[in-house]
């Protein structure tokens, strides 16, 4: 019975997302991994979690590029290398994920993280975070992420990988600039360790899903570490379980959440945490649309889009994350302007 079980392509896929998800969420837990307090904290950027964010991403271009270069990622006709890149869905989207991100004091991936340590706030986001993404894929906003889905331009290059040496240079970059930022602002070796496996845990979401799980009479999507449409896709399983079964994007979600309470309890985090105030509730919540609405037009969230997809070199995702740095760091600043402004007022 259990050999059957696992022999089961879709429940190998659950159970190969739960053991990503699982060891993402204690390393993520652990060293608090986060781009919006990495480049929008409350009181400036964080330049010590923005080390350990960008040697995630250097390790996982590094490792995703060896792997592609080794026939192990079938990366072939993903979204993420199409042509066509809708440019107008990505810019507006990441503007508004990273609006949203600074309303909730958090992105997704910290969200989720925190929601299983006890954050109500953090659960309250991801609720309406799903809910708002479920209906842009299928149902009532649907006709906006067509809409603005239809303004594309199309690039000779989907991805900088075809350029020679660029699947080196770029993550050596990007790791050089990590390792300054470590050093000067004093980044726990810890942190960077399980940065460096964050970002081999995207390598193996690549390669798992491209090798271990593919099935040439029933393909599934190639993908990786990401939280946008597994949230999704947890949402609809977790209201229709009868009807639609749990895949690899339920079973990360389901591993992440495991994984944090997992290394909280160890810790002694776990802590109830609630809203404040009625503000405070329509504040995160606002952020949660926004957040909802900008992962799926951005083609997803700083993990989807920022980590897993620019480990592929895609121009889109590059885009998409450099939207989503630029609309965290606008609202950062209005939020910090008005502040300003009414301490002067008073």
């Amino acid at each position: 019975m259990l050999i059957e079980y696992f022999e089961t392509d879709l429940n190998l896929q659950l159970i190969f997302g739960l053991m990503l998800g699982l060891l993402f969420g204690v390393a993520a837990q652990i060293s608090r991994f986060c781009l919006r307090r990495s480049v929008a904290a409350e009181d400036g950027p964080d330049f010590a979690g923005l080390a350990v964010w960008l040697t995630a991403l250097g390790v996982a271009i590094f490792a995703v590029q060896i792997a592609n270069k080794m026939g192990f990622v079938a990366l072939k006709g993903h979204r993420y290398l199409a042509q066509d890149i809708p440019v107008l869905a990505i810019l507006a989207g990441g503007l508004m994920f990273g609006v949203g991100m600074v309303l909730t004091r958090g992105c997704v991936t910290r969200l989720t993280v925190l929601s299983a340590t006890g954050n109500l706030r953090a659960v309250l986001v991801l609720m309406v975070f799903a809910i708002t993404a479920h209906a842009m894929l299928k149902g009532v906003l649907s006709p906006l992420r067509v809409a603005l889905g239809q303004a594309t331009f199309d690039v000779a290059t989907p991805s900088l990988a075809v350029i020679p040496g660029a699947g080196f240079f770029i993550p050596a970059v990007v790791l050089a600039v990590a390792i300054w930022l470590a050093r000067r602002f004093g980044a726990p070796a810890a942190h960077l360790s399980l940065s460096v496996l964050i970002g081999l845990l995207v390598a193996l979401g690549w390669v798992g899903t491209s090798t271990l799980l593919m099935d040439d009479f029933d393909p599934t999507p190639v993908q990786s570490l990401a939280f946008t449409l597994p949230f999704a896709e947890s949402l609809f399983w977790t209201l229709a379980s009868t009807a639609v079964p749990a895949g690899f994007g339920v079973g990360l979600i389901g591993g992440v959440l495991v994984g944090a309470f997992l290394s909280a309890a160890t810790r002694s985090e776990l802590s109830l945490v609630s809203f404040a105030d009625s503000r405070e509730t329509l504040r995160y919540g606002a952020g949660g649309v926004l957040m909802g609405v900008g992962g799926v037009l951005a083609g997803g969230c700083t993990i989807g889009a920022g980590l897993s997809g620019v480990s592929t070199l895609s121009v889109a995702a590059i885009l998409a994350l450099l939207s989503i740095v630029a609309g965290a760091v606008i609202a950062r600043q209005a939020f910090r302007e008005r502040s300003m402004a009414g301490v002067v007022a008073q």
